[in-house]
């Protein structure tokens, strides 16, 4: 039997968003429940994003500390960041933000994984790229702020990773998730088996 998440979409009475910031939203919604009752439903109405597992030749992951202010805690994350722009396509946004976070370009891209970071009570979408065969990406380095121009940036073993993953030691999303799927790919098929870069994505529909 193949497991497989399914589109599904139960009736909505009513709506109201009572939040607008300056990235996100909070949406409240009435969702018609299978027995016919009524419940309300409070959530984060998010852009989408997009993060890169980039892998040098000999193995290490670059990775990156950021304050991340509603946990109180400075992470170890993998470059990440939003799609601005609705529609945008995704690589291209990868892109950006591996060169404006680490000042790095890579020649090869792969969709690792996608995933819901938190579905429960947010419609975030991200896009895990892998992008592999790197080098120092042309230009001067992007003018970084605020939280980013603290960032400590490292290239780790990928196994030094998913011991820290495992020890409880390493507790970003995207940095879970793709350093276990890379892992995962690794001892299997391998990389050729990923999808390709422009892989459609049904969570955030783009253009080539």
């Amino acid at each position: 039997m193949t497991f497989k998440d399914t589109a599904e979409e139960w009736q909505v009475t009513a709506t109201e968003t009572p939040f607008v910031g300056n990235k996100t939203s909070v949406r409240t919604d009435d969702v018609v429940m299978p027995d016919g009752t009524v419940v309300r439903r409070d959530y984060q109405v998010h852009p989408g994003s997009v993060a890169v597992l980039a892998l040098d030749d000999v193995g290490r992951v670059l990775i990156l500390s950021q304050y991340r202010h509603p946990v109180r805690h400075k992470l170890w994350e993998i470059p990440a960041g939003l799609l601005d722009i609705p529609g945008e396509n995704p690589l291209h946004a990868a892109q950006r933000e591996l060169y404006e976070e680490a000042h790095v370009k890579a020649e090869d891209w792969r969709v690792l994984t996608d995933v819901y970071t938190t579905p429960g009570g947010c419609d975030e979408a991200v896009r895990i790229f892998l992008a592999r065969d790197l080098s120092e990406a042309d230009g001067e380095r992007f003018e970084v702020s605020e939280e980013e121009a603290d960032m400590e940036l490292a290239r780790v073993p990928l196994e030094e990773l998913v011991r820290g993953v495992l020890a409880g030691e390493l507790h970003n999303n995207c940095l879970v998730v793709g350093a276990l799927s890379l892992t995962a790919v690794l001892a299997g098929d391998g990389v050729d088996s990923l999808r390709p870069a422009d892989a459609p994505w049904p969570a955030r529909p783009f253009e080539a």
